[in-house]
């Protein structure tokens, strides 16, 4: 009968001991789903409260030039209609293939008055570079980009007469403008802003997306760049400097990191025509002389506060050669260049201005 008794009484102590333990194991349980759904609550808040890069694409000045734009946005936002009109409204001011655009009905009649802010802005900043180059940059060099077969109509191939006559139609100084309109007395001037008016369009992009806080991104047009705060990483935005290769096969010859800057190369590797008897005439027109400009500077990549004066600049280094471009480079504390030209026994060389050193790829692990 005891023993029975203690059986019973074993029996009932088991019973209990497994009911607390599986209370504990639910409990347990109950702890870890709990903990594991703040986990989650945290990691998604974390998320969600982080930028993510948005990447947009497109083309623009007549479908020709491609673009990309980046920027970091938490509420990953799809901006590409917004921009996509931003350009179209900038082309109706500046292109030249748009019959009614601004630039072109001056070119037909030598006056106009500014509908839109951006004719005013790019001649202001041409006549700032123009005057720091002593002319090597000049918009008005339109006709002679047409006559070599650059521009609008066909190769003529001039001879000195001929760009004689066409120099007439030449000259920045020749045109007068105020904030609300511009004119010119020369008959035959017309403007062309190619050499600048990427750098614009980007500049015009960039500053739209900071007015909406996006203070970090980076935007692209034909080559050109502008850089604003950081990459997805926290970085500096990596940009490369391409091979100078007629050829065009492409590749990277050294990459700036670019903090709050404008970046653009200009070469004459990209842009060229082989004449009847074989000679290669470059893109680069030079203002005084209304001929080509061959150099052995193979490319001139410009770092400037925006895109606009750095694609301004650029244009005038290949006009001006390898040793004047470091002169002017050096004079002015807002630029800084990375020229890529070929030394007295053809091997390639570089210059790297001063406040670039140890912010290329090959600086940096050159230091």
């Amino acid at each position: 009968m005891n023993e029975l008794t203690n059986l019973i009484g074993l029996a009932g102590y088991s019973i209990i001991f497994a009911k607390n333990k599986a209370m504990d194991r639910n409990k347990l349980s109950r702890i870890y789903l709990i903990v594991l759904m703040i986990a989650i609550f945290v990691v998604y808040t974390y998320r969600k409260n982080q930028p993510h890069e948005m990447v947009v694409r497109g083309t623009t000045m007549g479908g020709t030039i491609g673009y990309t734009v980046k920027y970091l946005d938490k509420q990953q936002r799809n901006l590409k209609p917004q921009i996509d009109s931003l350009l179209a409204d900038f082309n109706q001011a500046l292109s030249t293939y748009v019959p009614d655009s601004e630039i072109s009905l001056f070119n037909q009649t030598g006056k106009h008055s500014f509908k839109q802010p951006y004719f005013y802005e790019v001649l202001e900043a041409s006549r700032v570079v123009y005057e720091k180059t002593n002319g090597a940059f000049d918009p008005t060099v339109g006709p002679l980009i047409n006559a070599w077969g650059f521009g609008e109509g066909g190769f003529m191939g001039p001879d000195s007469a001929q760009v004689d006559s066409l120099l007439q139609f030449v000259g920045f100084d020749k045109l007068s403008f105020d904030s609300s309109e511009v004119r010119t007395s020369q008959t035959g001037l017309k403007l062309n802003f190619s050499a600048i008016a990427k750098g614009q369009a980007i500049d015009v992009v960039v500053n739209w997306l900071l007015s909406r806080g996006l203070e970090n991104c980076m935007v692209e047009i034909g080559g050109e760049v502008h850089a604003r705060g950081q990459n997805l990483d926290g970085d500096a935005w990596v940009i490369g400097i391409e091979v100078p290769d007629e050829q065009r096969i492409g590749g990277i010859f050294d990459a700036v990191r670019l903090e709050n800057a404008g970046l653009a190369t200009s070469g004459n590797y990209r842009n060229f025509r082989v004449l009847e008897d074989g000679r290669k005439v470059a893109h680069t027109i030079n203002p005084k002389t209304g001929f080509p400009q061959m150099q052995t500077l193979l490319s001139a990549t410009v770092v400037a506060p925006n895109c606009m004066l750095a694609d301004g600049y650029a244009t005038a280094c290949m006009v001006l050669g390898k040793d004047k471009s470091i002169e002017l480079i050096e004079a002015d504390p807002n630029l800084e260049c990375y020229l890529i030209f070929a030394d007295e026994n053809g091997h390639i060389d570089t210059y790297i201005s001063g406040g670039l050193r140890g912010k290329t790829v090959k600086t940096e692990k050159s230091e």
